[in-house]
């Protein structure tokens, strides 16, 4: 491997920290520094633990190392009956390193309860990007933790030539800048496309177009496995509740076999998101599945997550709702090949440029903005969105003081 300076420094602050924070967008090299550490410590027979906070994210991670990446639930045995983990202080983990992928999305709770249970010979390796959206639940870990500046971090910027090709990365970098991206036609086919439409009513109508046809035609992808639209908000015309029910009857409309509770129907093919962790069923918040079959008689809806049948009785589908478009919260520590974001000005309250990064750094192979090119500069020039207040970074500047 030839590293570039930056990620050089990297491995050597990894090697000679007990805690190392790596934070950068995309492009930047985070999986190449992370291997080389990985390779490193591999080497001197060091036992290493990986993980992540979503099924996704930790599928990624394993995709990207060769090593095995748990979720952090899984990681410290989560008690199904009791709601605790079985790995604390009293039960540490067994490794000599930790790494913790997409730790944006890592909130105070669950970072708490990791922290308790790494061992004190371990070491701890931090990797996530900070600019991207904080996490759902309370605080921001990743954040504090670098403007603390009581632990060493990496931050790579140097976007590497090949990444430097793709419109996404380069338009990804612009939105965190501040600068509106390039949201002109392309000459060639390329990764990043911005379709105006003026109204909701238009947006919808070019966002099924995308989906269904004009996608799938040019780049050979599957308008229902390989497509996400993802939007800034739930609720409006051009909300995920209301696409989820356009795009699901024009992708996958419903035949006989089919079930409606809480609001939804549920058919065999449907994309389907789990919103609540399940232990008992080991399905979690945000994962993605295809309903396989739906069973009246037995009252029981079967959904495959990965490859995995998870059964359904139907009392329970108010944890499962279409996944045919999603929030832009939702998609954290997820990729898609491609991904539609419509972006209205009429979801003013929730344009901020960190969850107009967060969406199109989502996308693979293609992103595909859709609405006014007023609502984009709103987003990428609106920064205050909603503080948050945490004493974590006082408290890590000043240990005694958080005694």
């Amino acid at each position: 491997m030839t590293l570039a300076d930056g990620q050089k420094a990297a491995v050597a602050m990894a090697l000679g920290a007990k805690v190392l924070v790596v934070t950068g967008g995309p492009g930047v090299g985070k999986t190449t520094t992370v291997n080389s550490i990985l390779r490193i410590f591999s080497a001197k027979h060091m036992n290493l633990l990986l993980c992540a906070p979503t099924g996704r994210a930790a599928k990624r991670m394993n995709e990207a190392t060769g090593l095995e990446a748990k979720t952090i639930h899984r990681l410290l045995e989560v008690d199904p009956k009791g709601g605790g983990f079985r790995r604390d202080e009293t039960n540490p983990l067994d490794c000599d390193l930790l790494v913790v992928d997409e730790t944006s999305m890592v909130d105070v709770l669950l970072m708490h309860a990791l922290l308790k249970a790494v061992p004190n010979k371990a070491a701890l390796l931090i990797v996530g990007d900070v600019d991207q959206l904080p996490s759902v639940g309370p605080g921001q870990v990743l954040a504090d933790m670098i403007a603390s500046g009581a632990i060493p971090v990496v931050r790579l910027t140097e976007v590497f030539r090949q990444a430097a090709a793709s419109r996404i990365i380069v338009n990804a970098h612009r939105i965190n800048q501040g600068v509106i991206p390039d949201l002109r036609k392309p000459e060639a086919q390329s990764d990043f496309y911005f379709v105006e439409a003026d109204d909701s009513e238009t947006a919808v109508a070019r966002i099924i177009e995308l989906v269904r046809t004009r996608i799938p035609r040019r780049f050979g992808l599957d308008p229902i496995h390989d497509i996400q639209v993802l939007c800034p908000m739930n609720r409006g015309g051009v909300g995920a509740r209301s696409l989820n029910i356009e795009l699901q009857a024009a992708l996958n409309p419903a035949g006989e076999r089919k079930v409606e509770r809480f609001g939804w129907t549920f058919a065999p093919g449907d994309k389907v998101m789990q919103i609540e962790n399940d232990y008992d069923k080991e399905v979690y918040n945000g994962d993605i599945g295809y309903v396989a079959d739906v069973e009246p008689d037995d009252g029981e809806l079967n959904a495959s997550f990965d490859g995995r049948l998870v059964t359904y009785g139907f009392g329970d589908l108010d944890t499962l709702v279409p996944a045919y478009a999603a929030t832009i919260h939702k998609s954290q520590g997820s990729e898609y090949p491609a991904v539609v974001i419509p972006v209205m000005t009429q979801n003013y309250t929730m344009l901020q440029r960190n969850l107009l990064y967060t969406g199109v750094t989502r996308g693979k192979r293609l992103v595909v903005l859709v609405g006014q090119k007023k609502a984009v500069a709103i987003a990428v020039r609106s920064v205050s969105g909603r503080r948050r207040w945490s004493k974590l970074r006082e408290w890590l500047q000043s240990p005694s003081a958080g005694r």
